[in-house]
């Protein structure tokens, strides 16, 4: 158990580290509240998203996903469109200082709608969770693959709390907001980014 635990562990952190969509909008949302407290909301939707797509490929769904020509197309199309749409929405953001309380910050629900699109619209992450971890699970039966699970989720949850007081961190240090408007327009363009690698790979699929 304590290889299926080690294993779930370092593969979890491994998928999660790159700088992706999901990672970039829990931290600029860490840097643009003015009080910790006010990223919670994101912070706890982006970790719940995770710990059911990871316990859905634990539980054999990647079979299902990878093994549907449609639903991964509605998928890909589906995040290509919203990753485009981020962008945009990235790209005009104008951070402002985090004690100016009348600045126009996403409201909870804004938050947890939003925190719930870049995790379930966002093919990439998805066939790495569903795909990767999926797969992975398969060598384990019982109380190992119980762990394997446990432990990727474990990892999901401390990386976005991590991100969040990250953010919160940076945005009280960078009272003008002129690293998190740089942040943010380097965010943008990874986010087209990922959306044109996906509209490659769709056409190529």
């Amino acid at each position: 158990m304590l290889q299926a635990t080690l294993h779930g562990f370092i593969l979890a952190f491994g998928l999660i580290l790159p700088l992706g969509v999901q990672n970039i909008f829990v931290f600029n949302q860490g840097a643009v509240q003015p009080r910790f407290s006010r990223v919670l909301p994101v912070i706890l939707t982006a970790s719940v998203c995770d710990t059911l797509l990871i316990t859905l490929a634990v539980a054999g769904v990647s079979v299902v996903v990878l093994g549907s020509f449609w639903i991964k197309t509605v998928l890909f199309i589906l995040g290509i469109l919203f990753l485009l749409y981020m962008g945009v929405v990235t790209w005009r953001s104008n951070p402002r200082p985090v004690k100016d309380e009348k600045i126009n910050v996403l409201s909870p629900k804004k938050q947890m709608a939003f925190a719930l699109s870049v995790s379930l619209l966002n093919p990439h992450a998805i066939l790495d969770t569903v795909g990767v971890i999926g797969t992975s699970s398969l060598n384990y039966v019982g109380t190992a693959k119980i762990a394997f699970g446990l432990s990727c989720i474990v990892v999901s949850w401390l990386w976005f709390l991590g991100l969040g007081i990250a953010g919160n961190m940076l945005g009280k240090i960078d009272k003008s907001g002129r690293v998190m408007a740089l942040l943010n327009k380097i965010s943008a363009f990874v986010m087209w980014g990922t959306a044109i690698y996906l509209g490659t790979s769709l056409i190529n699929q």
